[in-house]
């Protein structure tokens, strides 16, 4: 059972790493006047936050609100730089800072925590050789050994997961949804490291988490079903996305438990841990805490929101283990949503495309807002 006054220390204790799904500058501030959210060092000190995430939405939402960016654009403008490199600039440039903060955690951890996540282009998910690029230039840019690149798990993006890997480059494989992407990522990562090992790369510098979404899941599904509208059907509402998570960490076990990861480990490789990502919930008729407490077990990590870190601080109750004896009844929930008219391949099919156009549409959007301030007419002038 959870310590009740600190369920996000209890999480911890339970060995689930406690990540923030959020980065601006305010952030990285110990005070900024009239920033309402909680600065990086805060909720490190007291909500034992021990990594970070960002994608485009949230660096789009960080430099459209307030003043915090304007010296650094205004001085870009004056060197006329281009918005696409301005934009790598101010964005790893927070990250080095996030890096840096995290640090301590990062050496104390050896090399296990710590990290901070900085995304890829998202146009170029179905690029396989500029994703490479991209990633081996953000890893120069940020420079920091606590640092992870985000790649997109698409059909081009898990060969440019395993060739980033294989270069010695730590890496987060971002945007997976279904269980057969997650075993090609898995299968990526240990060929990465065969390739580095190969290479003399030093494996215990190479990190990786892949990231599992979860509530978007649940609100695919959830619409299939209430169209659907059977009392069977309605009934399966809210049970895919936890059910898809658990089976997800099955095949994890599988994978690193097998004699192929074995001979990795014993020259120092890290497992690949699975990164619950996309855990704030949706739907309002949901506990608010459930895509955090249902998928507990030790070696996971659940980046959140803050809002989703403090109704957990504020009402969570950690059970222990909520994943690891729940296999059959993951597969019974999988089982049901077939028979009842859902098609799986076709939900983790389409939440892969959405995925990808919403990160494409936040990041055009934020590159033209950085154009604007830049005083370019477009994104691309």
């Amino acid at each position: 059972m959870s310590d009740l006054s600190d369920p996000l220390r209890a999480l911890a204790e339970a060995g689930v790493a406690v990540w923030l799904d959020d980065l601006s500058r305010d952030r990285l501030r110990s005070q900024t006047p009239g920033y309402r959210a909680s600065s990086l060092a805060a909720l490190v000190r007291d909500r034992h936050v021990v990594g970070v995430t960002t994608n485009p939405t949230i660096f789009h939402s960080a430099i459209s609100d307030g003043h915090a960016y304007d010296g650094q654009l205004r001085d870009l403008a004056w060197l006329e730089v281009r918005p696409t490199e301005a934009l790598r600039l101010i964005t790893s440039h927070d990250v080095r800072a996030a890096c840096d903060l995290l640090r301590p955690i990062h050496d104390m951890t050896e090399g296990r925590d710590g990290f901070v996540s900085i995304e890829v282009d998202p146009r170029l998910a179905n690029d396989t050789e500029r994703t490479v690029a991209e990633a081996q230039l953000l890893w120069w840019l940020v420079d920091r050994p606590n640092v992870l690149i985000k790649i997109p798990a698409t059909e081009r993006g898990v060969p440019a997961i395993r060739r980033t890997l294989a270069e010695g480059i730590s890496v987060n494989a971002t945007l997976i949804f279904s269980l057969d992407r997650y075993d090609a990522v898995m299968n990526a990562f240990l060929s990465g490291l065969e390739q580095a090992r190969q290479a003399g790369r030093t494996l215990s510098r190479i990190a990786s988490v892949a990231s599992f979404f979860i509530s978007r899941v649940d609100t695919e599904v959830d619409r299939q079903l209430d169209k659907i509208g059977t009392a069977e059907a309605v009934a399966l509402r809210g049970r895919a996305a936890i059910a898809n998570a658990r089976l997800a960490y099955q095949r994890h076990l599988r994978v690193f438990g097998s004699e192929r990861w074995r001979a990795l480990e014993v020259e120092g490789a890290r497992s690949q841990r699975p990164l619950w990502a996309s855990t704030g919930v949706k739907d309002p008729a949901y506990d608010d805490t459930r895509y955090v407490l249902d998928l507990v077990t030790p070696g996971v990590v659940n980046t959140m929101p803050e809002a989703t870190l403090n109704a957990v601080a504020d009402h969570g109750v950690v059970r222990g283990d909520t994943m690891s004896e729940y296999h059959a009844e993951a597969e019974h929930v999988l089982a049901a949503l077939t028979h009842v008219g859902v098609d799986y391949d076709d939900v983790v099919r389409t939440l892969e495309v959405e995925g990808v156009h919403k990160f494409v549409a936040s990041w055009n959007a934020l590159l033209e807002s950085v154009a604007v301030a830049l005083g370019h007419r477009g994104a691309d002038g």
